[in-house]
């Protein structure tokens, strides 16, 4: 075997012991059973203030606030335990409903104005926690037959029963909604479920409460394994993309449904790139559109943790495979639909310190969430413009030490999110200010309209 120089070891030694700070803060950050809320976007303050809350039904004007939630965490032992779900995996998907719950004692009329004028820190916590449905354990159980195997019947009504009860509680709240439209977030490495759910309710209470708001949350947040568990967690991303994908074409075929958004931060992004891909390919064999098939409205990337090459390969897996059977055989030169309404959004920060420890633990010269324009090569800058759905919004400057979170900690980011999700509004749109470097990167302005920050 081949014995590694000393130089070597002691150097990579020297700046591992740099990263674990780094690391072990990221990791603390999630472990926290209270939340101070984000600060109030921009897009809420000023002269030019937008209201926060115009079309949000009378019911949902309360400051309890529930999300729907899909998981394959497994549930706690115990209802005294301090999360109802942990960070090992369970076979089976779960779904129910969990409450957000704002300030003590606050009323309505108080988190409205503490949500645009924050006088005082108004902190969040996890409230009651009810699972309503489950399906099977995977891998679905299968009988013999005299031709082969086939799923077990029992197994198949199981499933059916679930996905209808799913479906059914996503009706149940598009019926009481603003807007029949779905904001699934999916969260990145050590979150706990209630991080995952408090970051979720903020998000949807500055969305003006008029979406179904919910999270697909999976086993993040272990202490096994190696530096703080990330290797731990990267595999249980991996894990749990079957299920995400289940769960996104589930909502998606909810009758009712008109369009679902799908967020997600740090490690999730490579969990929802993967599912996404997969129904990209699912869609293609169909002879269908993606977007189309799937009512998706905007994807969401937010400081990704993935390598720039395995994300492209991801995304753009079906166009790079001419042979995939098109229906019944492969079409080479089939038409791709352009659909207006579909946007992918990436926020990046070339500042992101969690993001720079991960392209040194994978061996990645970089992920895509701590690309800038400058780190891009004019074939991606080309192949990104052609494709016309794609843009890549810089962050730099933001708040924290680690700058990793900003799409809630920077006022500039979540103004630039509300306006996205809430507005529809294209980068540059007026009430979405952003300074233009090279399409597709833009970058946020501060409060004074010039590049960088206060």
């Amino acid at each position: 075997m081949k014995t590694l120089p000393a130089r070597w070891i002691a150097n990579r030694s020297s700046r591992l012991r740099g990263l674990i700070p780094i690391l072990a803060a990221f990791t603390l950050a999630g472990c926290a059973t209270e939340f101070l809320m984000m600060p109030t976007p921009n897009l809420y303050t000023g002269p030019q203030a937008k209201p926060l809350f115009t079309d949000a039904p009378a019911d949902v004007r309360t400051p309890p606030l529930d999300v729907l939630f899909v998981t394959d965490r497994a549930p706690a032992a115990s209802a005294e335990a301090p999360e109802p779900y942990t960070a090992d995996r369970s076979r089976s998907l779960a779904f129910g409903s969990t409450t957000i719950l704002f300030g003590e004692a606050v009323t309505w009329d108080t988190l409205v104005r503490l949500s645009t004028e924050r006088t005082e820190p108004l902190m969040l916590k996890l409230g009651p926690t009810k699972e309503l449905g489950r399906y099977p354990p995977i891998p679905y159980g299968v009988i013999e037959t005299a031709g082969g195997l086939m799923r077990a019947p029992e197994v198949i009504e199981a499933h059916e029963t679930a996905s209808r009860a799913l479906q059914a509680e996503v009706a149940r709240r598009l019926a009481s909604s603003a807007r029949k439209e779905v904001v699934l977030f999916v969260h990145g490495y050590a979150n706990s479920f209630s991080d995952a759910a408090m970051t979720m309710g903020e998000l949807c209470h500055f969305l003006g409460r008029e979406f179904v708001c919910a999270i697909f949350t999976w086993p993040a947040g272990g202490t096994r394994g190696i530096l703080f568990g990330y290797d731990v967690d990267y595999e249980s991303s991996v894990y749990a993309v079957e299920h995400l994908r289940k769960t996104i074409r589930t909502i998606a075929t909810t009758p009712g449904v008109e369009r679902i958004h799908l967020l997600a931060h740090s490690r999730g992004t490579d969990l929802l790139v993967s599912a996404v891909s997969d129904l990209v390919y699912e869609a293609y064999t169909h002879q269908s559109n993606f977007a189309r098939r799937y009512k998706i409205g905007n994807i969401v990337l937010m400081s990704p943790d993935i390598d720039a090459d395995v994300a492209t390969a991801k995304i753009f897996k079906a166009v790079s495979d001419p042979d995939l059977p098109y229906g019944e055989a492969p079409n080479p030169s089939m038409l791709i639909e352009r659909i207006p309404e579909f946007r992918l959004t990436i926020y990046v920060s070339p500042e992101d310190k969690a993001l720079a420890t991960s392209s040194w633990l994978f061996g990645s010269i970089a992920r895509i969430g701590s690309f800038g324009r400058d780190t891009v090569t004019p074939k991606y800058i080309e192949n990104w413009r052609t494709w016309g759905f794609i843009d890549m919004i810089q962050a730099r400057h933001t708040a924290g030490w680690i700058g990793h979170s900003y799409f809630t900690s920077d006022p500039r980011a979540s103004a630039d999110l509300m306006a996205l999700l809430r507005y529809g509004l294209r980068p540059n749109d007026p009430g979405r200010p952003l300074e233009e470097i090279e399409r597709p990167f833009w970058q946020l302005r501060t409060q004074h309209g010039a590049s960088g920050s206060k």
